[in-house]
């Protein structure tokens, strides 16, 4: 269905006709390849809003990549992009699924969009069939996903031809415009859960898990490049996840149910569970090119080019969590026992390794702080300081305040150990 009906730009100066979805020589045993716009093959963080409401306004941390929108142009905007889909009378992909694992503060949440690409990612990546959510109907999410209705700024009150707004007061999420990247779909409702786990006393947490033999469960946070994802995949202990946990009464739980990888330059040695996801069915591949000379129809997927960084460095898989052998039952643990700060220092500020006491552990929480290295990013060619409190600012809708106080809550009732790790 993807291959047929999705319909868009893929590549700078292109027609929005062109295919955007397409199989390998293993058909449907293997994954989908999928081209987002050339403006969106990453998260557009400076579309990114939040309907500025007076009853919410006070609680949420503006900032450059969640900004404020307006409410009258943004309901008058949310009425033209429904009237939009209603006139172009076009398919519409629905997925029922949920966010987090949990029922205890798990939301359902139902994707309603013009590809089916990102139908079947939202399948891939968000639980299903969560019994024991209490009147699930007051808690559920739509987001309407629009890639073909082009914004104007000057009617629509947007900064692009693309927007990404948060509705807390409707619990509705519109992707409008050309961000069809899929992250965009992932990152809105874990941008969701960060605003309302705090009002049940959880933490949300851009964060890895992972459980050891005893029951032994680890938290870690990190930024990019600091070692999070290779850690979280210790082969000595099971997974939990890689990006979204929360931290409940009862212990931590993944939010998400599938891995959404970088791709690039993948060492399909030292990631084999991601290697031999690459070769199985409802999977995604996104912005890998083909091979020169050779169509897709007529690849292996375990021939693609992982190096290839022609369309962007930031090439991504998704894959259910089913995929890897590893994966604790449940996705969930107890309280962690150890909490890991994760930070790639190239100045030769901070020790190898740290035992921190907890307000120790809330300032580098808070401030986030690592390094860019040279060649990890485009443009970074010697190292370079980079601060992002929570680990994980751009997605953190409440202010680092509200999640520090409950990260110090939670290791003072649990006991957890706290270690800053420098990789």
């Amino acid at each position: 269905e993807a291959i047929k009906c999705d319909r868009g730009r893929t590549y700078e100066g292109g027609g929005y006709h062109d295919q955007k979805a397409y199989a390998t020589s293993i058909r449907s045993r293997g994954p989908l390849i999928f081209y987002t716009d050339p403006d969106a093959t990453g998260r557009r963080v400076k579309d990114t809003f939040a309907a500025a409401y007076p009853d919410i306004e006070d609680k949420v941390w503006w900032k450059s990549d969640f900004s404020k929108y307006d409410p009258e142009k943004y309901e008058k905007l949310l009425r033209r992009a429904v009237d939009y889909l209603n006139k172009k009378h076009g398919k519409l992909y629905v997925e029922d699924v949920f966010v987090g694992r949990d029922p205890s503060f798990a939301i359902p949440f139902r994707f309603v969009g013009e590809y089916a690409t990102h139908a079947l990612f939202a399948k891939i990546m968000f639980p299903k069939n969560i019994e024991g959510i209490h009147d699930p109907d007051e808690k559920r999410w739509t987001l309407l996903n629009v890639p073909s209705f082009l914004l104007d700024p000057q009617r629509d009150g947007s900064r692009s031809d693309a927007a990404v707004i948060v509705d807390f007061r409707r619990r509705i999420a519109l992707v409008a415009g050309p961000a069809d990247y899929c992250g965009s779909i992932k990152k809105t409702m874990f941008t969701v859960m960060n605003y309302l786990l705090p009002d049940l006393g959880y933490l949300s947490m851009h964060s890895a898990a992972n459980v050891g033999e005893k029951g032994d469960s680890a938290v870690l946070f990190g930024l990019s490049g600091t070692g999070k994802t290779t850690l979280s995949a210790d082969p000595d202990r099971q997974f939990i996840g890689d990006d979204e946990i929360a931290w409940t009464d009862a212990g931590i739980s993944n939010i998400e149910d599938g891995c959404y990888a970088k791709l690039i330059d993948l060492d399909k040695k030292a990631e084999p569970v991601i290697a031999a996801a690459l070769s199985m069915p409802a999977t995604i591949v996104e912005n890998v090119p083909p091979l020169p000379g050779r169509i897709l129809s007529d690849l292996d997927p375990q021939e693609l080019d992982l190096a290839d960084s022609s369309i962007t460095e930031n090439t991504r898989f998704a894959y259910g969590l089913e995929c890897n052998p590893q994966v604790m039952e449940g996705a969930k643990a107890g309280h962690p026992k150890t909490v890991v700060l994760l930070t790639a220092d190239a100045f030769g500020v901070l020790p190898p390794i740290s035992l921190l006491d907890k307000d120790d552990a809330m300032y580098h929480f808070v401030t986030g702080y690592s390094s860019k290295i040279a060649g990890t990013e485009v443009g970074v060619t010697e190292p370079k300081a980079t601060f992002s409190a929570c680990f994980g600012a751009p997605f953190m809708s409440r202010f680092p305040s509200v999640y520090a106080n409950l990260l110090a809550k939670k290791i003072g009732e649990a006991n957890t150990r706290c270690i800053l790790l420098n990789t």
